[in-house]
């Protein structure tokens, strides 16, 4: 896999636009990807802003290596205020028992049936801390670790109009930042979590799971 940090400039009024758009930073990034993806590929992101200095860090993951030079065109008005860092690959061996740091920016939602007559369900969001840190614990048994310590942070509401085949349609997400400790308990699910991802809206900047070193 390879993982990229991209440097946003906050002056620029693209970034500004799409600070407020996940939908519209998730097809920026794919600039960097050809039209075609590989089927096997998942294509992870997160923005990090730093609290003291306001850096606005994009961190984006991919199983094949991307091509950056479409932001750093003419005409982008400096959608980047440095050059990016080159994607570096890396192959993480992370054995059972493992202990690391972790951080996850997520959609915590459970399902529930809107309609007794059609039986479809919708996602509705979890907005109490408590319910938050069920759900990750849930997440971590199905993806192969067990959280020993985790707290939650930048919690943040998202409202956008996306479109589709079937129509325009409202986006709402609610996002939670989780950061903690955990444990890998089996080696193979882990490594496949760390690839595609966890929770669902992937594509609006959740899902991405960072880890290192607990020491």
């Amino acid at each position: 896999m390879y993982l990229s940090k991209l440097t946003l400039n906050p002056h620029n009024r693209q970034v500004q636009q799409e600070l407020a758009n996940p939908y519209q930073l998730h097809r920026t990034i794919m600039h960097g990807f050809p039209e075609c993806l590989p089927e096997n590929e998942r294509v992870l992101h997160r923005l990090d802003i730093d609290p003291r200095s306001g850096e606005l860090a994009l961190l984006v993951q991919s199983i094949h290596q991307p091509d950056w030079s479409p932001l750093l065109e003419a005409g982008q008005g400096r959608y980047l205020s440095q050059p990016p860092e080159s994607p570096k690959l890396f192959q993480p061996e992370l054995p059972v028992g493992n202990t690391l740091r972790f951080r996850l920016n997520a959609n915590p939602t459970v399902k529930t049936r809107s309609n007794r007559d059609s039986g479809k369900k919708t996602r509705v969001p979890l907005k109490h801390e408590e319910k938050q840190l069920e759900w990750l614990k849930r997440k971590a048994e199905q993806h192969g670790f067990c959280v020993l310590w985790a707290q939650t942070s930048g919690k943040d509401n998202l409202r956008d109009w996306i479109k589709r085949n079937d129509g325009t349609h409202r986006l709402q997400l609610h996002t939670v930042q989780f950061d903690g400790i955990l444990q890998v308990t089996d080696a193979d699910r882990f490594a496949e979590s760390l690839a595609s991802g966890i929770g669902p809206a992937k594509a609006f900047g959740c899902g991405l799971l960072s880890v290192a070193p607990a020491r």
